[in-house]
């Protein structure tokens, strides 16, 4: 049995607070996917509307832990791609790449294209103004779209911690 211990470097250490901070990231929008959008669905088009635009007040406002979780996410994976592709050779870089380039194009790109925007149009409603027509149009523009979406982000996501998972085991 190999005894000697191998010093983390900043690379390992960005690998794994990576891979964490996408993984919380994956489940934060999976759990949206699976749980709060579809219960919310079953509301009233006003309840609906409602129950969103309040959700979605607590990350517009900058919630600490969400806001760690996120951005983190975002600054960890550059910084993965920065040391990664001096460090790295081959598969390992290859996979690394990958899951990197996935992370920033299929889940942020969404997320800032399509899913804030949305959600900045169900914050900008006056809800309580809006006739039953009003409501039900509102929602069927949102709605739609954002759940698409989101899951398309959220198998995105799933598949970056795949890869990034594999790259730890290549790397051993």
């Amino acid at each position: 049995m190999d005894t000697r211990r191998k010093t983390m470097t900043l690379f390992d250490i960005t690998l794994i607070a990576t891979t964490l901070l996408c993984a919380l990231t994956a489940g934060l929008i999976l759990g949206f996917a699976v749980v709060v959008m579809p219960g919310i669905a079953k509301l009233s088009d006003r309840g609906f509307l409602l129950a969103f635009k309040e959700m979605d007040g607590v990350i517009q406002n900058k919630q600490p832990l969400f806001m760690f979780v996120w951005v983190g996410s975002i600054v960890s994976v550059v910084l993965l791609l920065i040391l990664g592709t001096r460090q790295l050779s081959g598969l390992e870089r290859y996979v690394m790449w990958f899951a990197c380039s996935l992370y920033l194009i299929a889940v942020q790109g969404p997320t800032i294209r399509f899913n804030i925007p949305l959600n900045n149009a169900v914050q900008a409603l006056k809800i309580d103004d809006l006739n039953d027509s009003d409501l039900a149009r509102a929602r069927r523009q949102f709605e739609t779209p954002w759940n698409r979406w989101n899951l398309f982000r959220t198998l995105a996501a799933i598949v970056c911690v795949i890869a990034l998972l594999m790259l730890q085991l290549i790397l051993r």
